[in-house]
């Protein structure tokens, strides 16, 4: 079937970067765009008026929430009530998952519902461990792959895997290690590539998604290296995004995170490090770690180029960076010394539309600049670059041959006000909640901001259910036994 779709903006690509097209239409047929621009001479199937909008290609987070946020109960406690909301070493060495298989395959389900609502066309999942027996496997992620293919979104999937957890001894942080856990996880995650990778019609890509760096060995890193290479997928790794992970890192390598990987080889083309703030010259970073004797040769190469001659991608989530006070400095920085920085949401609700304009602000105050971290390329970071850096000229743009993934902003919305260029007012005025259309591959998904292809009448309250018994477990693995009063107090007291 061939859809047409006019609004009053399409943003359409031509000579290697997008376009505007005022007043202008989208063509296509099941899965690919045919047309955009102006006067098609064909006769659609279908014709949507989209009326004063915004046609735009749809977002790909690559730090997309696959999960019910954890922020609202572990972003603002002090040092005490965080240790308490961590693993007991009773409890490290005797529990098993906090939720059955069917919770956990529905907070997938409505945290993958919420991606889309927000424009969100690909995505590469991130979630929680502290729920979990040890770590993610085939069996979670299977679940995940078909809440994806019911949905209909695109994703990049593999479950995660460790070979330490952290825990606490009432005083500090500890890792507990365990290489044959996270080799037999890297097996599982290798397993579920050779599985899935193609599934749903191709929706379905598979990638390797270990856990943070300083819960592997350097075994399962250059195993994953290697693994990655041989199947032909992307990877992402956390890593660069703490003091205590750098500490660690120098302690059993000599080397901070970054010039580690470095240092292994591991860095490189399709490559992801999210948040990845911690380079020597930062605010927060004490001048023991940042000298020389930690990086890679001396003066002369420092972490940010070690990522810009590697090719690796930064991915940049303004929203729970600004929740823990890690931002990096800056966007605009990293984006000058040639560094490729994507935007993710890695948060609830996963408003990309919210997170570039944040990335703006911070990135604006950080540097003093307001031509600093301009609309259009914070647009690029979540649409265009992340695509290049996974190897699709398919994605992140209309034009014909593209896959036929976007979705439509109203700009109606009194809120929203009067427009200027459509770009910067998506950016700095417009909300995920302006989105009324998704499409993915060519399948409407949303159509008046309601999900069409599964029924989600009763998400909103199993979720309020999942989080509230998320909540409350933290009382079982309090290594102080307090009460969830004492552990997650009200803002006022409760009368």
């Amino acid at each position: 079937m061939i859809t047409r779709i006019r609004a009053r903006f399409v943003i359409g690509y031509a000579d290697g970067d997008h376009c505007l097209i005022p007043d202008g239409e989208l063509v296509h047929d099941d899965a690919e765009v045919l047309f955009v621009g102006r006067d098609w001479p064909g006769t659609p199937d279908r014709e949507i008026d989209a009326g004063h909008a915004i046609v735009s290609p749809g977002f790909i987070d690559l730090n997309a929430l696959a999960d019910i946020d954890h922020a609202l109960f572990d972003c603002w406690p002090d040092a005490s009530r965080l240790l308490g909301l961590a693993w007991s070493e009773e409890y490290l060495h005797d529990h098993g998952p906090r939720f059955t298989r069917d919770q956990e395959k529905f907070r997938r389900e409505f945290a993958i519902s919420q991606l889309i609502r927000n424009g969100i066309t690909t995505m590469m999942p991130i979630a929680a461990e502290t729920y979990k027996e040890w770590c993610e496997d085939y069996q979670d992620m299977a679940d995940t792959a078909e809440a994806v293919e019911a949905l209909g979104i695109r994703a990049y999937l593999g479950p995660s895997y460790r070979t330490h957890v952290p825990y606490t001894d009432g005083t500090q942080m500890l890792l507990h290690r365990d290489e044959r856990k996270g080799l037999a996880g890297l097996e599982d995650a290798v397993r579920f590539v050779q599985d899935y990778d193609g599934a749903a019609d191709g929706l379905i890509r598979g990638a390797l998604l270990p856990a943070r760096i300083e819960t592997q060995t350097e075994q399962t890193l250059r195993l994953t290296r290697q693994a990655a290479d041989d199947l032909d997928v992307p990877i992402r790794l956390h890593a660069a995004q703490g003091v205590p992970e750098n500490r660690e890192m120098i302690a059993r390598t000599g080397r901070r995170s970054l010039p580690h990987l470095a240092e292994i080889g591991f860095l490189g083309e399709r490559t992801f490090i999210p948040h990845a703030w911690t380079m020597p010259g930062h605010l927060h970073m004490p001048a023991e770690i940042s000298g020389p004797q930690h990086g890679l040769g001396g003066d002369s190469i420092d972490d940010l180029a070690l990522l810009a001659e590697s090719g690796t991608s930064v991915i940049f989530c303004p929203i729970p960076s600004g929740h823990y006070g890690s931002a990096m400095d800056s966007y605009q920085s990293y984006r000058d010394r040639g560094v490729r920085v994507v935007i993710g949401t890695d948060s609830a609700p996963p408003n990309m539309i919210r997170a570039l304009d944040l990335a703006m602000t911070m990135t604006k105050t950080l540097t003093g600049r307001g031509p600093a971290a301009q609309p259009h390329d914070l647009f690029r970071s979540a649409t265009l670059d992340p695509a290049r850096a996974l190897g699709r000229e398919d994605l992140g743009r209309l034009a014909p041959g593209t896959q036929a993934d976007y979705f439509v902003m109203d700009l109606t919305g009194t809120h929203v006000g009067p427009h200027a260029d459509p770009v910067r007012t998506l950016v700095m005025n417009g909300d995920g909640r302006d989105i009324t259309r998704v499409v993915v591959a060519g399948r409407t998904i949303v159509e008046d901001g309601a999900i069409l292809t599964v029924d989600d009448g009763d998400y909103l309250p199993r979720a309020q259910e999942f989080l509230d018994e998320y909540i409350a477990s933290h009382t079982i693995s309090d290594h102080a036994g307090r009460s969830l009063e004492e552990l997650q107090p009200p803002s006022f007291p409760i009368r």
